[in-house]
């Protein structure tokens, strides 16, 4: 399987890293909006794929991983399965939200796309457990979704909720709740930190009526994320401490294997779990 990159941060090069290891995979391509990046990664790799951009990516690719970031997930969607390819998507806040130009949420537009072209799509777990649950009691009624976000301050530096409502993390000395509003608002609000929701609110009954905190707590060095999920096939609890990655604290490193993990199962033979 030839495969292609799309984004050489953290998860793009810890991917491009592990799978080249892979039997029956060639990673045949590389592109980064800073070609550094993907220059750098370049030096990393034992084989070496072509740096090239997005549309001959796709071309020489028949399987394209999106790591880049929610701003292009949709563009980069549409490119891939319109010439066939299969998509892994990582950024998993771009498929959340409307866009003008479709009358269905994006999400629901890159569905049916996949289905008309005959191409697989895949959404990785990420930094949670249990999306295999809600999957399965989403095929019954699920009444509430709430997930609980709690992360150092650090690690949301940057965000874009911070920034705007003027929030100094410096001064958060105790465990504090910053945010509480639905899944759709917390992928605005914290793009780079909040994928896990959007993979939820795929999984269970959307991104209106997913209900996410996001909590700053100082006295902590893991991302920890708790989900409680109730419907007609009774209650499910889910707790995750996660680790920062060492080369970016904003990232968990159980997102990074877990994106290794769908790799291993897509080019594998065997397959445990939904």
């Amino acid at each position: 399987m030839n495969i292609g990159i799309i984004g050489c941060g953290t998860i793009g090069s810890e991917l491009a890293k592990s799978i080249e290891k892979f039997n029956g995979v060639s990673i045949v391509a590389l592109c980064d909006v800073d070609e550094e990046k993907a220059k750098k990664l370049l030096l990393q790799l034992s084989t070496k794929p072509q740096i090239v951009g997005i549309d001959k990516l796709i071309e020489i690719s028949e399987l394209v991983i999106e790591s880049a970031s929610k701003h292009i997930v949709k563009e980069v969607a549409e490119k891939t399965l319109f010439k066939g390819k299969d998509l892994m998507i990582m950024s998993v806040g771009g498929l959340i939200g409307n866009d003008p130009h479709i009358s269905a949420p994006i999400y629901e537009h890159i569905f049916k796309l996949a289905e008309k072209n005959n191409c697989k799509l895949y959404i990785p777990s990420g930094a949670i457990c249990g999306l295999d649950g809600v999957n399965s009691a989403s095929i019954g009624k699920i009444n509430s979704v709430t997930l609980t976000t709690t992360k150092p301050p650090k690690a949301l530096e940057g965000a874009p909720y911070i920034v705007k409502n003027k929030i100094n993390l410096n001064t958060i000395t105790t465990k504090t709740i910053i945010f509480e509003g639905s899944a759709l608002e917390a992928v605005d609000a914290f793009p780079a930190n909040i994928n896990v929701a959007a993979s939820l609110s795929i999984a269970g009954i959307g991104a209106e009526k997913t209900k996410v905190k996001i909590v700053a707590d100082p006295n902590t060095g893991k991302n920890m994320h708790e989900i409680v999920v109730e419907g007609v096939f009774g209650k499910l609890t889910t707790s995750t401490e996660n680790l920062p990655s060492p080369n970016n604290p904003k990232t968990s490193y159980l997102a990074v294997l877990s994106a290794i993990s769908m790799v291993k199962k897509i080019v594998g033979n065997v397959k445990v779990g939904n």
